[in-house]
């Protein structure tokens, strides 16, 4: 069995916490576990935190998108966290843009960011 990526809850948010190297099945349980979870909680917010990852390639970069839009299209905006220079600099060289997919430095910025938005109304999709 592999190992799964821990989804935390904290109000209406769910935060997912990146600590290793993710696998094809890895992302594939990942996705389905958020899904559920998203539909289970109600959450309207998705904090996806990367600040373990040193390195990505296009997989991670694709994984995060797609996450995203599964997110989005059950009602939790996701935004992004902990993104180190590297792999900033890395994903636009690789000609990745994570549309659909905000950042924000840290944790604390990226729930703040949910909070907002969540006051503004929704997003245009």
């Amino acid at each position: 069995m592999s190992e799964r990526v821990p989804i935390l809850k904290i109000g209406d948010v769910l935060l997912v916490s990146i600590q290793f190297d993710l696998e094809d099945q890895m992302v594939m349980d990942l996705q389905e576990d958020l899904s559920q979870r998203i539909v289970d909680t109600g959450a309207h917010g998705v904090v996806i935190d990367i600040s373990a990852l040193e390195i990505v390639d296009s997989f991670v970069g694709r994984m995060l998108a797609s996450t995203a839009a599964i997110s989005r299209v059950l009602g939790a905006e996701t935004v992004v966290v902990g993104m180190r220079p590297a792999v900033a600099m890395t994903l636009v060289e690789l000609g990745l843009s994570l549309g659909g997919v905000r950042t924000a430095l840290n944790l604390e910025q990226g729930i703040g960011e949910l909070r907002r938005s969540r006051r503004n109304g929704p997003v245009p999709r």
